[in-house]
């Protein structure tokens, strides 16, 4: 029976490219979630836009980062769900 093993380099990609589907995800459900309240909000708007790319930059990091990468995504998932949060609080 072969063994078939991937290679650091190919399981890191596999992460990333995981990630930024995860993102893509979690980016759609966002649109989706703020789209009434975005044209009455361009503030909240751009800084929801910038978190979610802050979030996709992390994502694709590689993961040697002692810890902080993974702190840093869970903080900037935290700021885009109090970001979505007040936009619908705004939108009312």
């Amino acid at each position: 029976m072969t063994e078939f093993k991937l290679s650091r380099r190919d399981s890191l990609r596999s992460i990333a490219v995981l990630g930024m589907a995860g993102a893509a995800v979690a980016g759609s459900a966002t649109v989706l979630a703020t789209s009434t309240a975005e044209a009455a909000q361009p503030h909240m708007n751009k800084a929801l836009n910038d978190l979610q790319a802050a979030l996709n930059q992390l994502q694709a990091a590689l993961p040697d980062k002692g810890g902080h990468r993974v702190k840093a995504i869970a903080l900037v998932k935290d700021a885009i769900d109090e970001t979505t949060k007040g936009m619908a609080v705004g939108a009312m």
